[in-house]
């Protein structure tokens, strides 16, 4: 061997050590994240007891309510009102409506523009 092989063969053995030291890097890291994640896990709180979890009410399911909503009237006022100053807090507000069956279009009448 010429003394170029030899320095083409130096030039690839430490690359290879540098591939090999870079993966023990990437090991150690590895191993040090899960070791730190089981400390992280051992101080949580354990999950709760059968005893612990919610319960249903006693009366079964709470079922949805379905009623007409309107909104509420806007005080009248001599001055302009600001948000904070409207109540609900500036939301619109709304009340249980006086109807309890729904609005529907009148028959014929699709109740768009135009459509007569």
């Amino acid at each position: 061997m010429t003394t170029a092989w030899m320095e083409m063969a130096a030039g690839r053995g430490a690359l290879g050590v540098g591939l090999i030291v870079a993966g023990l890097v990437v090991v150690a890291l590895l191993l040090g994240a899960f070791w730190m994640g089981a400390r992280v896990r051992r101080r949580e709180p354990p999950p709760p007891s059968p005893e612990e979890q919610p319960r249903l009410p006693e009366g079964g399911p709470v079922r949805e309510v379905a009623e007409n909503r309107e909104p509420d009237e806007v005080p009248r006022s001599d001055h302009r009102l600001t948000p904070h100053e409207m109540p609900a807090f500036g939301n619109s507000s709304t009340r249980t409506g006086s109807e309890k069956s729904r609005r529907r279009w009148t028959d014929g009448k699709s109740g768009s523009f135009g459509s007569g």
